[in-house]
């Protein structure tokens, strides 16, 4: 998970979708855009996904709930992405659960700031007029 702050706004990058926090997905051994933007600081993801797992056997829960009730410290209406039934029980079932905040420390602690990835870094006032892949075609 990674929380940074951009200008006002607050933005969360999850690599809830990647599989890391809910079970390897096919996307996460397909994907090499994706893959990319991950694979780089795994190593250091690594001790914090140890740490969402632990919590997430301590409460008898998923790792995905951990993550959203996290994530729910954090802001007031998440946008999660859910393609089965499962995701959304999770997801209701992350708003009833409520981590301490020695909890919340133990995940945060180990965390280190990572570089903005994929369209995000891409997106900057600099490449404002730059055409960029996500673009469609200017006339």
């Amino acid at each position: 998970m990674q929380y940074t702050r951009l200008g006002k706004s607050d933005l969360l990058v999850s690599r809830i979708c990647m599989g890391c926090m809910g079970g390897q997905t096919r996307r996460a051994t397909e994907d090499d855009y994706a893959r990319g933007k991950y694979d780089s600081t795994a190593e250091q993801d690594s001790v914090i996904i140890e740490r969402v797992a632990e919590l997430a056997e301590r409460h008898q829960v998923s790792m995905t709930e951990i993550s959203l009730a996290w994530l729910l410290t954090k802001v007031t209406a998440p946008v999660v992405g859910a393609t089965k039934k499962d995701h959304v029980d999770g997801a209701v079932n992350a708003v009833n659960l409520q981590l301490s905040p020695e909890e919340i420390l133990f995940l945060e602690e180990a965390y280190q700031p990572h570089a903005l990835t994929g369209m995000m870094a891409q997106n900057t006032p600099q490449t404002k007029n730059v055409k960029q892949a996500w673009m469609r075609s200017q006339r």
